[in-house]
């Protein structure tokens, strides 16, 4: 399963929802050796035609073969999750050490109509050099999403007059030959479980 967060421009409401997502649930096997939930064949490999703000390219999963891969939906105006979700990643990353050059993390706004390139571009390097801010159209947004089982909506009026967006709030791990391998659901909370997530993306790496 993912979580979705709710999020609402201007405050951060606590509660939440989960959205059960059954053919995930039911081959997904949490794995005795690693931190997270165990995905492999169960979830498509990586695959994405999006813009990287960092530079203006278009990339696809072949730009990122022979890195492990983080993937993760938010978008830039999040009050609470996303940066703390990236935030908790930045850690990780600093305990990987000279290792995390083999990592990059892939955040794809599903709030493109505000988070423009450049502020996108100014939000991913805020949290490090290994984040790619990821942006595209609607339908771009939506296959991607929808090959991930990931929720998201984004509602500019919602019914108190706020701009109320959801988004998943795991991370997918993905070897370095691009294959969907662990899904992370502990950098997104209070207590995040940090030496667990950099244990997991060290035995990826090796």
């Amino acid at each position: 399963m993912t979580k979705v967060r709710t999020c609402a421009a201007g405050f951060a409401p606590r509660l939440g929802f989960v959205a059960l997502l059954a053919m995930l649930l039911a081959a997904c096997q949490a794995n005795g050796r690693s931190h997270a939930t165990d995905v492999s064949g169960a979830v498509p490999s990586l695959g994405l035609s999006m813009t990287r703000a960092n530079d203006g390219k278009v990339v696809d999963a072949a730009d990122y073969r022979g890195k492990v891969t983080m993937l993760y939906f938010g978008y830039t105006f999040c009050p609470d999750v996303c940066p703390m979700t990236l935030s908790n990643v930045a850690r990780v990353l600093r305990n990987l050490g000279p290792a995390a050059d083999d990592v990059r993390v892939l955040f794809v706004t599903v709030d493109p109509n505000r988070d423009t390139p450049a502020v996108l571009k100014r939000y991913v390097a805020a949290f490090g050099p290994h984040i790619d801010g990821l942006r595209g159209d609607p339908d771009q947004l939506a296959a991607l999403a929808r090959r991930y089982r990931v929720a998201y909506s984004v509602d500019p009026h919602g019914a108190d007059g706020s701009y109320v967006v959801t988004h998943g709030s795991a991370i997918y791990l993905f070897d370095r030959t691009g294959r969907a391998r662990l899904l992370i659901d502990s950098l997104s909370i209070a207590k995040p479980d940090i030496d667990g997530v950099t244990s997991d993306v060290r035995a990826m790496l090796r």
